[in-house]
């Protein structure tokens, strides 16, 4: 990108120090190139650009950096794998953001070694989804836009997306509330006076959330998936339906049971582990894979509205 994009450090200096600069690490050339194009559009300067070799060297050697972009695509696995593990402890020694680009069968792998608080998985995704995710990472690694910076190119081009504009919205819902039980996405019934038989979990089996589950995918034969994509309930339903069975279930796993793309259902999947409603559980066999798991409140929620429904006479399916 020009130097003309930019404001001269005279005419506005604070704009000019505040340019954020990323660490590109790809293997494929056409991957890099795809990286490097987003981090510029977001209004990214590109630090340096190594391959998985080079990262294993010296990636911490590289200070001054605001975001690491991983492009995982024909990384050799045993690199790869090294890289993450770095980057994730680099990333949370100095509060930066990762985004890491990867392939479906790679899913568990990143989500085990890359579990910092400012990271994004991306899966196969398009120019605005690379473009959008390094714009919210700027955008959150700021916290409140300052007056200075209000009017850039980068800020408007925050604005005008609306992949961003739809995550802050979905964040900005599942975090409100007055207490913690309404931050935490789960929200009280309201009633004062409950008998004591209405104190009781509801009495669900995970026969009934399963086919709740495959009378919800039933719908694809009939009308186009996207008309009810709803990945958060989907995903909720597959947890509660394998807390009953006591059976772990992995990120790829979860993924699919969202039913939406695998970018879409791992920003889902960051939005309910910021919102208190999935927990994550590292997995003591093996490093690189971890489990999510719903969490108490989330688990109180879910047997409520099962008891709700069945009070009321209603059928779960």
């Amino acid at each position: 990108m020009s130097n003309s994009a930019f404001p001269s450090q005279s005419a506005a200096p604070s704009y000019a120090l505040a340019v954020p600069s990323a660490l590109l690490i790809a293997e494929r050339e056409e991957d890099g190139d795809a990286a490097l194009a987003a981090l510029e559009l977001a209004g990214y300067r590109i630090r340096a650009r190594l391959g998985f070799a080079e990262a294993v060297r010296d990636l911490s050697s590289h200070d001054g950096i605001d975001l690491i972009m991983i492009e995982a695509a024909d990384a050799p696995e045993a690199l790869l794998d090294i890289v993450f593990a770095r980057a994730d402890t680099v990333a949370r020694e100095r509060a930066l953001a990762v985004i890491a680009t990867i392939l479906p069968e790679q899913i568990d792998m990143a989500a085990g070694q890359l579990s910092g608080p400012r990271v994004q998985l991306l899966c196969g995704p398009r120019e605005s989804e690379r473009v959008s995710a390094a714009a919210l990472s700027q955008w959150h690694a700021r916290g409140a836009l300052n007056d200075a910076a209000r009017d850039t190119e980068s800020v408007r081009l925050q604005r005008l997306n609306e992949e961003v504009a739809r995550i802050a919205d979905t964040l900005a819902r599942l975090t409100r509330g007055e207490d913690d039980e309404r931050r935490a996405g789960v929200r009280d019934s309201g009633i004062g006076y409950r008998g004591p038989d209405e104190d009781r979990p509801g009495e669900a089996t995970a026969r009934e959330i399963r086919a709740v589950i495959r009378s919800r995918r039933m719908r694809a034969q009939f009308f186009t998936g996207e008309l009810f994509a709803d990945p958060a309930w989907d995903m909720l339903l597959d947890l509660f339906a394998a807390e009953l069975e006591r059976r772990r279930v992995s990120v790829s796993s979860l993924c699919i049971a969202a039913a939406v793309p695998p970018t879409t259902a791992l920003r889902w999947i960051g939005s309910l582990h910021d919102a208190g409603l999935f927990e994550r559980h590292a997995d003591p066999s093996d490093r690189r894979r971890a489990y999510i798991a719903l969490s108490q409140k989330a688990m109180d929620g879910m047997r409520s509205y099962v008891s709700a429904v069945k009070r009321a006479g209603l059928s779960l399916v």
